[in-house]
């Protein structure tokens, strides 16, 4: 049973349907990417998980049970479009902000101040939001969405507008949180970071769900069965009947780099025993598993 549990949602905004017969179980502990293109229906589904929007039908689960507004509060929400009090100085909008979610002063002050310095932002508390960088905000905001530590976290685009310096921060305190025993639901279109970082994605394309499982298990699924073979020899390898083809062969001054498709049936192991038969000097030999960034292109066409 997941901490989340979406089941048969369905929402229309007058004729348009926004999400149709969307199950998806979020596991505890675990970062869960919710992915697909701009207006398949990813955040309806955020916002109905967080009661801001009420489903047509379907139901959404926390826990086991129906959710409640006060397992919302146990939720840190950190939406796409950003929004703080410009004219607030930057440590009374945090203290507000915490203070919002549960926290005493004490607590508020105590735990914002470790992550200010955390992020190098001590600087930055007695001055107006204004003032603050496009990538100190998001910083900001990302603090005042995990300070109270919920059981809950979804992060929407979370990398928007990041440096590769800040967005490795980010990342690094998103596995810290989920080590810590925190449920990450992570809406992005970055798939480097999926890979990086999601344990289980659910795709979701014109408002409906296209597949949902473990990354590895979906990158395998997909694959087409390929291997990239590099070695040295006098000749090109040749294709056997049965156990393999040649799909492509680069000869680099005596280095080839090989992609075979292996036979139906035949595993890996076959294929290498047959190699080391042929006399040439195998340097390197793997299976070649799609990126997701090819999945999800793939998985998306095919619906259009």
């Amino acid at each position: 049973m997941g901490l989340i549990e979406c089941k048969g949602i369905c929402k229309r905004f007058g004729e348009k349907v926004a999400l149709d017969d969307v199950s998806v179980d979020i596991p505890k502990g675990q970062i869960f990417g919710l992915l697909g293109p701009n207006g398949a229906g990813k955040t309806t589904l955020i916002r109905i998980i967080n009661r801001i929007t009420i489903p047509n039908s379907g139901e959404v689960l926390f826990d086991g049970r129906p959710i409640t507004q006060s397992d919302v509060e146990k939720i840190g929400y950190l939406p796409e479009e950003r929004g703080l009090y410009r004219k607030m100085e930057v440590g009374d909008q945090a203290m507000y902000l915490a203070q919002l979610k549960g926290l005493s002063a004490a607590q508020a002050r105590h735990e914002l101040k470790e992550w200010f310095v955390k992020f190098g932002i001590q600087d930055w508390w007695k001055k107006k939001v204004e003032e603050l960088s496009k990538g100190m905000a998001q910083k900001l905001q990302f603090i005042t969405t995990v300070v109270h530590k919920p059981a809950l976290m979804i992060l929407d685009e979370p990398f928007s507008g990041f440096d590769p310096v800040n967005a490795e921060l980010i990342r690094k305190e998103i596995l810290r949180l989920k080590d810590e025993g925190a449920t990450i639901i992570l809406s992005t279109h970055n798939m480097e970071s999926v890979e990086e970082l999601c344990d289980e994605i659910a795709l979701i394309n014109k408002s409906r769900l296209v597949i949902t499982g473990g990354v590895d298990q979906i990158r395998r699924e997909h694959g087409n069965n390929n291997i990239e073979l590099v070695y040295t020899g006098d000749t090109a390898v040749s294709g056997i009947e049965g156990v393999f083809t040649v799909l492509s062969d680069v000869d680099n001054a005596g280095r080839h780099t090989a992609v075979l498709t292996l036979g139906e049936g035949v595993s890996s192991n076959e294929v290498l025993s047959a190699l080391l038969q042929s006399g040439i000097v195998i340097n390197s030999f793997k299976e070649l598993i799609p990126r997701m960034n090819d999945i999800f292109i793939k998985l998306v066409t095919e619906e259009a």
